[in-house]
C-alpha cells in the first residue's frame, strides 16, 4: 500500500483510481467477519450490521463512480451529470459527496427522481445500475428475511409444539382445567427460558467439552448432597454428566409416601412442601440446595422403608429439579469400589441417627436373592461378551481372507510379469 500512498504525494489526492490496490485487503476483512460472527454472542445483530455496512459500501462505490463519470463527460455538461464545480455552492468537499450519495442511493433503490440520461454512456450506465441495484437489493430483502426467521426459529419451534399439544388435548376431550395447568407450564418454560433440551444443545460437542460444561453448571450443586460430599472428583464427574433437570408445576407431586424410589432429586430453584396424608398441612418446606430421595436409591440392606418413599413432597410454585436414577449412580459405582463403600456406610448412620435401620437385618449376611441378581447380571455379561468376541472372530476371520486374496493375486500378476519378461528375452535372442 505504501508505494502508491507515496505516488499520491507527487500526483495529488484528485487521482483516488490509484489506490485500488487497497482492494487486495478484503480478503482479511471477509476473514474478520466470518471469525466475528462464530465469537459473538450476538450473531444476529452482527449479522444486520454486516448487511447495513455492504449496502453503504455498494452506494458509495456507485457514488464515487458517478462522480468519475460526470468528471470525464465535464461537470455541468449536460443536465445529468454533477453540477459545474465552479459554482461554490457545488464546489464544496462536502456537497460533492452528499450529492453523489444521494444521488447512488435514489438509483440502486430503483426509486428515481434523479435527471434522466442524455448521452448514450449515461444510458448505459443508468441500465447497468437498475440492473445491479434490482438484483443487490433482491439479495438484501432475501438475508433480512431469513435473518428474521432465525431470530424467531426457537420461538417458531416452540409454539409449533404448543399447538400440537393443544390440538392433542383437544382430540382426547381433556378437561380444561388440566389444558391450562399444560399451557401455564408451557408459558413458564418461555419465560424463564428453560425450552431447550440440554443433550439436544450439546450433542454436536465432543465428551470432554460436554463434560466440562455439566462440571462447570451442575458440581457445586452435587456436592450440596450430604453423602456425595468428600466422594472422589472422578466419581463426581461421572454423577454430574447423569444428572436430569426436570421442571414441576403448582401442586404436582414428586413423590407419594409408599412410592418406590427409583431416583433422588435435587432443589435447584424453587420450594418444596413434606405435606401429611390429606394434602394440606405441610411439615416442612424444602428450599434451594435441599435435596431427598438418596437413601432409598442406595438400596442399604437393613432399611426399614427399603427402597420405599416415606414422605409426600409436593411442589409448591414452578421448581427446578435434578433427578439422579438409581440404574445411573449403580452404574458410576461399579468403577468406584471404595467409593460405593463410603456411600453406604454414610447412609446407614443417616438411617441409625433416625432410627429407621433394622440392624440385626443390617448384620446378617448376604440375601440370596442379591446373590441371584448378581450372578444373573454376570450371566448378561458373560453373553454380551460372547457376542462381541464372536463378531470380532467374524471380522478377523473375513480380514484374513481379504488378505489371502490380495496376496493371491499379487501373485499372479507377478507370475504374469515373469512369463512376459521371459518371453521377450526368448524373443531378443531368437532375433540375434
Amino acid at each position: 500500500m505504501i508505494p502508491t500512498d507515496i505516488l499520491m504525494l507527487k500526483v495529488g489526492y484528485n487521482n483516488p483510481e490509484l489506490r485500488f490496490n487497497r482492494l487486495f485487503k478484503m480478503a482479511r476483512l471477509f476473514e474478520f467477519f466470518d471469525r466475528t460472527e462464530t465469537r459473538t454472542n450476538f450473531p444476529n445483530i452482527f449479522r444486520i450490521s454486516n448487511l447495513v455496512l455492504y449496502i453503504l459500501i455498494i452506494i458509495h462505490w456507485n457514488g464515487c463512480i458517478f462522480f468519475a463519470i460526470s468528471k470525464t463527460i465535464g461537470f455541468g455538461s449536460d443536465t445529468w451529470v454533477y453540477p459545474n464545480i465552479s459554482d461554490p455552492e457545488f464546489g464544496r468537499l462536502a456537497r460533492k459527496y452528499i450529492y453523489c450519495l444521494y444521488w447512488s442511493t435514489l438509483t440502486l433503490t430503483t426509486i428515481g427522481e434523479t435527471p434522466p440520461p442524455v448521452r448514450d454512456v449515461e444510458y448505459l450506465f443508468v441500465v447497468s445500475d437498475f440492473l445491479i441495484g434490482v438484483l443487490i437489493f433482491a439479495t438484501i430483502v432475501g438475508n433480512v428475511g431469513a435473518m428474521i426467521s432465525n431470530m424467531n426459529a426457537s420461538r417458531a419451534e416452540f409454539q409449533a409444539k404448543i399447538d400440537s399439544i393443544k390440538q392433542y388435548m383437544q382430540f382426547r376431550k381433556v378437561t380444561k382445567d388440566l389444558e391450562a395447568r399444560v399451557v401455564k407450564w408451557f408459558d413458564y418454560l418461555w419465560t424463564e427460558q428453560k425450552t431447550c433440551d440440554e443433550k439436544e444443545v450439546l450433542k454436536n460437542l465432543p465428551d470432554k467439552l460436554k463434560a466440562e460444561i455439566a462440571i462447570n453448571v451442575h458440581l457445586e450443586t452435587l456436592r450440596k448432597v450430604r453423602i456425595f460430599q468428600d466422594c472422589e472428583a472422578g466419581l463426581l464427574v461421572e454423577l454430574v454428566l447423569k444428572l436430569q433437570p426436570q421442571v414441576f408445576s403448582p401442586g404436582d407431586y414428586i413423590c407419594k409416601k409408599g412410592d418406590i424410589g427409583r431416583e433422588m432429586y435435587i432443589i435447584k430453584e424453587g420450594k418444596l412442601a413434606v405435606v401429611a396424608d390429606d394434602g394440606v398441612t405441610q411439615f416442612v418446606v424444602l428450599g434451594d440446595g435441599a435435596y431427598f430421595g438418596e437413601i432409598s436409591i442406595l438400596g442399604i440392606k437393613g432399611s426399614k422403608a427399603g427402597n420405599r418413599r416415606t414422605a409426600n413432597i409436593r411442589s409448591v410454585g414452578y421448581s427446578d429439579l435434578f433427578a439422579l436414577s438409581k440404574d445411573d449412580l449403580m452404574e458410576a459405582l461399579t468403577e468406584y469400589p471404595e467409593a460405593k463403600k463410603a456411600l453406604e456406610e454414610k447412609g446407614r448412620a443417616i438411617l441409625m441417627k433416625d432410627n429407621l435401620i433394622d440392624e440385626a437385618a443390617a448384620n446378617a449376611g448376604a440375601d440370596p436373592k442379591d446373590l441371584e441378581e448378581k450372578v444373573s447380571a454376570m450371566e448378561t455379561n458373560l453373553d454380551v461378551m460372547q457376542n462381541k468376541f464372536a463378531r470380532l472372530m467374524a471380522d478377523w476371520t473375513s480380514s484374513q481372507n481379504k488378505i489371502k486374496q490380495r496376496i493371491a493375486n499379487m501373485e499372479a500378476r507377478v507370475k504374469t510379469l515373469r512369463e512376459e519378461d521371459l518371453s521377450e528375452v526368448v524373443e531378443d535372442k531368437k532375433d540375434k
